[in-house]
């Protein structure tokens, strides 16, 4: 057995304390496996977060560790500008979080973008600006003028948990300000747990950006990452993992969400999705019986119900999986089309995405014999 020389031991022990200093010790990367879509990479986003600088409870790059462990591509801190508790403790300096989490985001390879949560009763409720070059300008009582100072920094604004508080929620004139001055451009349609209908309502009406965030404020208790049990998401169709490519895709509204085994947005994306995710197999043809696999190539469960005259009544295909099934036909040569609609995939509310699984016909190749 070779022996430890001094040196080499030396190494080790000088390893061990980098990397505990670091926070890499023992740590694992999930990587979330939903496909990339119509050209464009999905990218893993939550532009929601909060740090000790505002009300949550963990440290700027505590935030970066978290997202990299859970399988995030992209994360903005949004600490509040107007709410800080623990101002006695920690210093007022907007920007410093960002300052803070950049050197881990980059050893990590998330990418981190500069944002900020604007504090407002409700209405008008509240708002992040992300894509911010400095949020000390935003630090000013009139909202509107507030709106102005990020627009005028090119930030993407989004209207933060439309419904959380149920006796004041709705649509109100500042929203309609805000809207027509194109100051807001997205809308958290899903924060954390809870859905809001009416912010799915106004993202279809008003073309607004759906966005999915985890809003989290305590240190996460995610041990591994599944289609499941994961933090509140934005999918974004990207061209490329980089802050430019990511702000292209939000104006352009190439977004999901994805809550639990929700996916919400519009429907040309989900169905890509789909389309991306979920692929026939391992055809046979016997008689008049057609078999074939129906494989999820995603982490993302699939929750199917009949709406034709075809195939199972019902069919749920978790993460990674393949179902077998077998259906009668009338006719081997023809098309067989199975019509469904993904009960968890929200083009609407309470409204699911309808797809097609089509089977092609069975073709017999005849081989002409020859006669003398």
């Amino acid at each position: 057995m070779r022996r430890m020389t001094r040196s080499s031991g030396v190494m080790m022990v000088l390893a061990i304390v980098l990397l505990s200093a670091t926070g890499l010790w023992g740590q694992v990367r999930r990587e979330i496996q939903i496909p990339d879509i119509m050209g464009y990479k999905t990218l893993k986003c939550d532009f929601h977060m909060h740090t000790v600088f505002s009300d949550g409870t963990v440290w700027p790059t505590v935030r970066v560790d978290e997202a990299w462990r859970e399988g995030l591509d992209v994360i903005s801190i949004t600490d509040h500008i107007e709410y800080q508790p623990h101002k006695k403790d920690i210093p007022t300096n907007h920007n410093r979080p960002y300052d803070i989490a950049l050197g881990r985001a980059k050893d990590r390879g998330i990418l981190l973008i500069r944002g900020t949560e604007i504090t407002r009763e409700t209405p008008p409720g509240h708002f992040n600006a992300i894509f911010l070059k400095d949020v000390d300008p935003l630090d000013t009582p009139d909202l509107l003028d507030c709106m102005a100072a990020a627009d005028k920094q090119g930030a993407f604004i989004f209207w933060n948990h439309p419904g959380w508080k149920p006796d004041k929620k709705g649509w109100f004139d500042i929203h309609t300000t805000l809207y027509e001055k194109k100051y807001m451009k997205g809308i958290e349609v899903v924060n954390g747990g809870s859905y809001y209908p009416e912010a799915h309502e106004w993202a279809l009406e008003k073309d607004l950006t759906f966005i999915g965030n985890s809003d989290i404020h305590s240190p996460s208790l995610l041990d591994e990452s599944t289609g499941q049990d994961h933090r509140t998401m934005t999918l974004v169709f990207a061209k490329k993992k980089s802050r430019a490519a990511v702000k292209e895709a939000l104006l352009a509204g190439r977004t999901v969400a994805w809550q639990a085994n929700q996916l919400i947005g519009r429907q040309e994306y989900l169905e890509a999705l789909f389309q991306a995710m979920v692929k026939i197999k391992d055809i046979t043809y016997e008689g008049k019986v057609v078999r074939f696999g129906v494989k999820n190539h995603s982490d993302v469960e699939v929750e199917l119900a009949r709406t034709g005259t075809t195939g199972p009544k019902t069919l749920t295909l978790p993460a990674g999986a393949t179902a077998q099934i077998k259906t009668k036909v009338e006719d081997l040569a023809a098309p067989v089309e199975l019509k469904y609609t993904v009960g968890n995939f929200l083009i609407g509310p309470e409204k699911g995405l309808p797809v097609k699984l089509t089977i092609p016909g069975h073709v017999t190749i005849e081989i002409p014999v020859e006669t003398r």
